[in-house]
């Protein structure tokens, strides 16, 4: 509103002054005011003093504040009802929200922010594209490509750990989700158990030894096995033999070729059998000094570096493939053993590799 050159006693000395028998035209010239102002000056202030007049302003004034704090609430509710009610959208659908709101209500950016709750500083934020998001991308494609099995979590520490990258964890997540290679998680119903005896933790390499066999089949239908031997101080997979039968001759001549590039352990760790209880099996760690500790029938989770070893396993390659030949089998272990122990991060060490894990210690 355009405010007077005049003050409230400026305007009521004119007045008075026309009460007392002035004329309106001379009021007027000498003064500088049209006879419109003048009489509309007299109808809105005629008969009042100082303090009512300043009174009526401050009425005047209050009344046009609530009026245009009533038109924004409801140009705010408005705004809001096209907005799921309880449904959190994200920062930037709201400057999206408040962009449109802009250009089709024709209201100022601050109404829009403060309907949609974003401050002034979302609502002008351009995002500055960098070459780094599409190598981000490109990494995340591939390896979730080539290991189907892996989430966010692996395929960021394997970006930080192993490949050296210094991203920020918001930053992958971000395109992560963008790009929609998010796994859905499906949530298992666990059984109340006691709570078991605590593994012991090896404290050096070639401590303890755990062993464990595996079953699945080729294409055609044949059953074959996997023995599966790790180290449980970095959770390295030693090896991984693949055959259609596996007595424990085989058994021992796997060990022993592990144990020429390895070096011999303290003990190992099995379950109960018939490769593992035989009496070849036993004389050969005796004739080496080597331990033979066997779990409790039953309670796998006596073995547990082994099975979530086997887990991985199934997950990673053995359920993604079919096989039409043990040596197909065979070649495709080796390969994946090679990855596991160089590439792929372990949660278990704090995401880092197995060959990490060695190589600090070292």
């Amino acid at each position: 509103m355009r405010k007077s050159r005049f003050s409230d006693h400026q305007i009521l000395s004119i007045l008075k002054q026309a009460e007392a028998g002035t004329s309106v035209p001379d009021l007027c010239r000498e003064h500088g005011i049209s006879s419109a102002t003048f009489y509309k000056w007299r109808a809105k202030f005629g008969g009042m003093d100082a303090s009512l007049m300043a009174r009526l302003k401050e009425l005047e004034a209050e009344n046009r504040r609530l009026k245009k704090m009533y038109a924004e609430e409801r140009i705010k509710a408005e705004i809001r009802q096209e907005v799921i009610e309880g449904k959190a959208l994200r920062p930037s659908r709201r400057r999206e929200m408040a962009r449109e709101a802009v250009e089709h209500r024709d209201i100022s950016i601050r109404l829009a922010c403060e309907a949609l709750f974003i401050s002034q500083n979302c609502y002008r934020y351009e995002p500055k594209l960098s070459d780094e998001n599409a190598e981000i991308a490109d990494w995340l494609i591939r390896l979730t490509h080539n290991q189907k099995n892996w989430g966010f979590g692996l395929c960021y520490l394997f970006l930080r750990n192993v490949k050296g990258f210094r991203w920020n964890h918001k930053r992958v997540y971000r395109i992560y989700c963008e790009l929609e290679l998010n796994l859905r998680i499906k949530p298992k119903k666990r059984i109340i158990r006691e709570v078991p005896e605590p593994l012991a933790v090896p404290t050096a390499m070639n401590e303890t030894w755990s062993m464990d066999f595996m079953h699945d089949s080729l294409e055609c239908g044949r059953p074959y096995r996997l023995l599966n031997v790790i180290d449980d101080y970095n959770r390295e997979g030693l090896g991984i033999e693949v055959d259609f039968s596996l007595p424990s001759e085989r058994v021992i001549r796997t060990l022993e070729q592990i144990i020429e590039w390895r070096g011999k352990p303290t003990l190992l760790r099995c379950d109960n059998g018939p490769e593992y209880i035989s009496e070849a099996l036993r004389a050969w760690a005796e004739r080496h000094e080597i331990g033979i500790e066997h779990i409790q029938p039953g309670k796998p989770q006596q073995n547990a570096y082994v099975e979530r070893y086997n887990r991985t396993v199934r997950y990673d390659w053995l359920n993604q493939y079919l096989f039409r030949t043990i040596d197909q089998v065979r070649e495709y272990a080796t390969r994946w053993l090679w990855t596991y122990n160089h590439e792929r991060p372990n949660m278990a060490l704090g995401g880092i590799t197995p060959r990490q894990k060695l190589a600090l210690v070292a």
